[in-house]
């Protein structure tokens, strides 16, 4: 007899919910042309020399696929000055939550107008919404600062870079299968701009002019289609800070808190290091001595022991809704920088010294990397220069 595994049924109920057809006006050409960012990438010759109606068939098509409808079909069409998508294969409602992030997108818009207006908008930034991302089946939030140009210019997804990236594989490390963890990873950024990697300092001004669409954002995605709230994770001082100014908690790394974005709505938030932190805190040219690179090293295995317990609470939390935000990240903290505080140390020196793996445990077996291995909990060494605002 046939036996039905989880999997399997939860695949079967997929595909049974997934067979209606979505129609959905987007809105003026003129609308559409700039909550997408249309074109994307055109300097007299065009990186890829789409159409309107390409580039939102491409972003669209994203998000169907990193919901899990992988035969779902998306067409977008003009007329009359309206653009129109019809997308087959996906559940009844898919287009709410895809109209909600686009009434978001109108206010991001009407906040980057009066940034300009004012005088402070850099002439190298471009308006981006977090567009091809899960709209449906989102297990969890990423709170972060702002997306890198590349991402628009070059990528054209929201998803690809070194940030996202290097999260990813950690998720993947807490035993998330690699093609789920778009999933996760839903973006917030506090300033919905694309701009060069190193614009972290120019942004800090400008959060204000966007907070109706950051508490806007923050709201619609707080909850899955079901209800359910879904846990956040605020990367880096200037999005931990944010959370302050905005919802009242202080939130440190590996530190909790709860914010309620709606009423009866209690949303908990993990602070963590921005994903990019890493290589700046085991750089040895941030620290000054004849022992740098220890001190390097000392630091990077700090950060790499509170990025992968905050993976994994995400991971945890985001797999598993009504889990204990306190018991999960005690346990994740136990096995990242207690019991396997030696494979911490090995993931360190493959993904940011990169080593290879026979190279790295011989490296973790060293007398001087086990004395910091001990120190795993302690503080992370003072550096040199003050971090950046990632």
């Amino acid at each position: 007899m046939f036996k039905l595994t989880g999997l399997t049924l939860a695949a079967l109920t997929l595909s049974a919910a997934a067979h209606a057809n979505v129609d959905l006006k987007l809105g003026s050409t003129e609308r559409v042309t700039r909550l997408f960012a249309y074109p994307n990438n055109c300097n007299v010759v065009c990186f890829r020399n789409w159409t309107l109606e390409q580039t939102v068939e491409h972003y669209l098509t994203q998000s169907v696929q990193r919901d899990g409808y992988s035969t779902a079909k998306v067409r977008v069409k003009t007329d009359n000055g309206q653009l129109y998508a019809d997308i087959s294969g996906v559940p009844k409602g898919y287009e709410k939550p895809l109209s909600a992030l686009l009434n978001a997108g109108d206010l991001a818009y009407t906040g980057a107008k009066k940034l300009n207006v004012d005088g402070k908008w850099a002439y190298s930034w471009y308006l981006f919404l977090p567009l091809g991302m899960a709209l449906e089946n989102r297990k969890s939030v990423e709170l972060l600062h702002f997306p890198p140009d590349y991402s628009l210019t070059q990528a054209q997804d929201y998803l690809r870079s070194a940030t996202t990236d290097r999260w990813a594989t950690l998720l993947t490390d807490n035993g998330i299968p690699a093609d789920q963890t778009p999933g996760y990873q839903t973006i917030i950024d506090i300033a919905p701009i694309a701009a060069p990697a190193s614009a972290g300092k120019d942004l800090e001004g400008v959060y204000d002019y966007f907070k109706d669409y950051q508490t806007t954002m923050v709201k619609e995605v707080s909850q899955n289609a079901s209800g359910a709230t879904l846990p956040m994770v605020a990367f880096g001082a200037p999005v931990r800070n944010w959370i302050k100014q905005q919802y009242g908690p202080t939130v440190n790394v590996l530190g909790l808190a709860t914010i309620s974005p709606s009423a009866g709505v209690k949303v908990p938030v993990l602070g963590s290091n921005h994903p990019s932190y890493i290589w700046y805190a085991a750089n040895p040219e941030s620290y000054t001595g004849d022992d740098a690179q220890a001190k390097a090293d000392a630091a990077g295995l700090k950060v790499m022991g509170q990025d992968l317990s905050a993976a994994c609470w995400q991971a945890g939390m985001g797999s598993k809704p009504g889990t204990d935000p306190t018991a999960q990240l005690k346990g994740c903290t136990q096995t990242w920088q207690v019991t396997q505080k030696e494979k911490t140390c090995e993931l360190f020196y493959t993904s940011i010294r990169n080593l290879t793996p026979e190279q790295a445990v011989a490296k973790c077996a060293t007398t001087p990397i086990q004395s910091e291995l001990k120190q795993l909990q302690a503080p992370a060494p003072v550096t040199a220069a003050p971090a950046p605002a990632l």
